[in-house]
Order: C-alpha cells, then sequence, then structure tokens
C-alpha cells in the first residue's frame, strides 16, 4: 500500500483545460438532439409541498429521463415520461446479478429565481463512465449525461426548493434490463433519471453527527466494487447501519478488510480527519469511493492553505484527531460530534469556528451561486 499522498494546488493548466471543457461543453449540449426531450414541462409555478418541512425521503415528482440501448451498442436518444413504474423482466440482469450503477447530483435555485445550478455534473458523468467499464455495461458520453441530467431540472423545475430550503436530488441509475439466466452481462440497458426534493440528509438536520466503528462488517474488500458506485456496494452496510441507528448512532465507520485498522468510509459518505492544519482522508487504493465532494473539498482545503494528505489512515489517527467530519452529496459536508470505539466515546470539536464549517460555508456558497465561482465549478440551467 501507498504510504501518502500530499496534496498541493493545482496549477492554472489544469484550470486552464477545465474552462475550456466547459466551454465544449456547452457548446455540444446546446446543439445534440435528443427527440421528445424538452416538450414535457409543467405549468405550475410551485409544487404543493411543505418546503420547511423536507427531510431526505423520495418524494415522486412529475418526470423521469429514459433512454435506451443493447449492449453491443451506444446511447443516442432519451425522452421524458411521466414519473412511474418501469416494467422488468423477471430475469433481468439487474434483478439477478445486480448488474447497476447510480450516481447522485443535486441541483439548486439561484438565488434571484432565475434558473438552477449543478454542481460539477461532468464528475459524476465520468465517474459512472468508469464504473461501466466495471460492470461491463455501456456508458453515455459525458454530454449526454448532462444533457439528460438538465432534462430532468427543466421538467421538474417547480419541485425546485427555494434557496436555503434545500435541493432537488437528482438520481441517474444505469441498469442491465435485458434477460439473462447464466451469469452474463444482460442484452440490454437502461439509463434513467430521476429526482426529489430533499432537506439535510441525517435526521440531525445540520447538527453534528455521533458515529460508531464496526470491525466485523466491511464494506468493500480489495479486487472488489468498492471504488465504483455500483447498487450492490449498499446493501451488505444494511446490517451494520441498522443496528448503529437502533444504539442511537447516527452512521457507522467501516475499517479496511485486511488489516481491520485503517478507515475506509461510512455507509453513504468518505471521512475527514483535522489534526491542527493538517487535514487527512483515506486514500481511494480500489476499496474506497472517489466521492466528488470529497474532490471538492480536498481543492477548497488546498486553496486556503491547509495541508492535505490522501493517505491510509489508521484508528490511532482518528481518535487522536481534533475534528472529524464526512462529505458526500446527500450529506454535503457533516460534522461529526463523537465517534464509539469498542464502547469506548471520543469527542471532537464542533461549531462554528472549527475548519469543518468553514469548509461547509466556503463549499455551499459556490453550490448555490452565492460566491463568484472561481473554478468553474457549476453549470447554470436556464
Amino acid at each position: 500500500m501507498s504510504a501518502r499522498r500530499v496534496l498541493v494546488p493545482a496549477s492554472t493548466n489544469i484550470l486552464y483545460r477545465l474552462t475550456s471543457w466547459r466551454r465544449i461543453a456547452s457548446r455540444s449540449a446546446s446543439s445534440f438532439h435528443q427527440p421528445c426531450v424538452g416538450t414535457a414541462r409543467s405549468n405550475e409555478e410551485n409544487a404543493d409541498i411543505n418546503w420547511d418541512d423536507l427531510g431526505f425521503g423520495h418524494v415522486p415528482t412529475d418526470y423521469m429521463y429514459v433512454m435506451r440501448c443493447s449492449r453491443d451498442d451506444k446511447f443516442s436518444s432519451g425522452v421524458l415520461n411521466r414519473y412511474g413504474n418501469i416494467e422488468l423482466s423477471p430475469s433481468a440482469g439487474v434483478l439477478n446479478y445486480g448488474q447497476g450503477l447510480f450516481e447522485g447530483l443535486k441541483a439548486y435555485q439561484k438565488q434571484d429565481g432565475s434558473g438552477f445550478l449543478l454542481f460539477r455534473p461532468e464528475e459524476n458523468a465520468r465517474r459512472m463512465q468508469r464504473g461501466a467499464e466495471r460492470m461491463c455495461m455501456p456508458s453515455l458520453s459525458v454530454v449526454q449525461f448532462i444533457h439528460a441530467v438538465k432534462e430532468t431540472v427543466l421538467a421538474n423545475k417547480r419541485w425546485v426548493p427555494p434557496q436555503g430550503k434545500g435541493s432537488l436530488y437528482i438520481r441517474p441509475l444505469l441498469i442491465g434490463i435485458g434477460p439473462v439466466l447464466g451469469l452474463a452481462p444482460a442484452p440490454d440497458y437502461m439509463f434513467l433519471i430521476y429526482a426529489a426534493p430533499v432537506g439535510t440528509y441525517f435526521k440531525e438536520g445540520l447538527a453534528p453527527i455521533n458515529l460508531v466503528i464496526d470491525d466485523k462488517i466491511h464494506r468493500a474488500t480489495p479486487g472488489g466494487t468498492g471504488d465504483v458506485k455500483t447498487i450492490s456496494n449498499y446493501a451488505p452496510a444494511l446490517k451494520a447501519q441498522t443496528e448503529a441507528k437502533t444504539k442511537g448512532f447516527t452512521d457507522v465507520i467501516y475499517l479496511d478488510s485486511i488489516n481491520k485498522k485503517y478507515l475506509e468510509e461510512a455507509s453513504s459518505c468518505n471521512l475527514f480527519i483535522v489534526k491542527g492544519d493538517v487535514i487527512s482522508t483515506p486514500a481511494t487504493m480500489g476499496t474506497i469511493l472517489p466521492g466528488v465532494t470529497r474532490k471538492s473539498i480536498i481543492e477548497i482545503a488546498i486553496d486556503y492553505g491547509f495541508r492535505v494528505e490522501e493517505r491510509l489512515v489508521s484508528l490511532e489517527d482518528l481518535l487522536d484527531a481534533d475534528e472529524v467530519f464526512c462529505t458526500g452529496t446527500a450529506v454535503v459536508v457533516a460534522p461529526v460530534s463523537s465517534i464509539t470505539y469498542q464502547d469506548q466515546r471520543y469527542e471532537y470539536k464542533t461549531g462554528t469556528e472549527t475548519v469543518t464549517q468553514k469548509l461547509y460555508n466556503i463549499l455551499t456558497a459556490i453550490q448555490m451561486g452565492l460566491v463568484e465561482d472561481r473554478k468553474n465549478w457549476t453549470v447554470e440551467i436556464k
């Protein structure tokens, strides 16, 4: 295993390439033809929902975006359908062998109400491409993915919460729908996006959370699929998570399956620790999902003068930390108040003056368009 990777500020060349890519993607998306797409829109201005009472639950919206293709073909055109159930063969690859991926991203209402913002959707598109290659599935281009996300947001725009009340969570799925009996890639595939308005992920809201370390159940193993967002990664975590919640904990931290001493991630988010002016996070070496929020927090922290290390983070490092926080599209940046390991509870610093809170403030200001986006991370939808 690699000892550590210390990160330094990105070069201007990288920022230039990202800016150039966005110009190309913007031009391509505007000319990308999708039959039957763009005609479905609700005339109602706002959904009939209490924006002050949003949690992170499923709220059916108006439309979903659907594309299909065979294994040896490429995705080409998609349509907006009314939100509803889909029909699958009992022998569909996704049902029998778990051949499926999902992504998660959010759309935010702009402050002036003139449109919506996506946050780094190209990163989700590329991660789905990597996952599709691992799971023997065809995948969309980055331009196709972003175009589909934009269409889904516009079709469900009345469900985007007012700024400060939440966001529209967008769930792209890529699944094997063709029938298979013997173990093999499915012959046909569906790309589908649905959306739901959401508030905070954890029941604690924005309050600090309490975690427990499980050293018996492991989220992923070397050589598996822990580094791609396959649907089969998540059900194995349900037992540990359910047991933790019955004991009053918010979520579970998993350890590596070989040494059982190095941190990996929680059930649905990445982990960071803070010690002095050093921020450390477990390195993604095949068993940890490379989160988009994780990547963004690393870059923000470097810009603000912190030393960031991607490395093996041991239990001893964790228990000696000043602060601990989780990151993810759903959780954003969640401060950790305590971690319990082998019945011993360890407390961490939380509050307005913490590094965690500073990073949260900077990230969410960019996501919601409250500050200038100097990194060109946001994509506008009108």
